[in-house]
């Protein structure tokens, strides 16, 4: 007896395995903390506050 594959179902089982895949991925992504200086981002509004005025 021949043994026919199921190319179709094959191809949604990768899909399927591949979106899993990538969502776990982005749910177990951390974002980058930066270190923002807040005193600096205050005097940049100032200035532009007295450039305009």
């Amino acid at each position: 007896m021949a043994v026919t594959r199921l190319k179709r179902k094959n191809r949604k089982d990768k899909a399927k395995s591949a979106v899993r895949r990538q969502s776990l991925k982005i749910q177990n992504a951390k974002p980058v903390i930066k270190n923002v200086d807040i005193e600096q981002i205050k005097e940049e509004f100032k200035a532009k506050a007295a450039k305009k005025a």
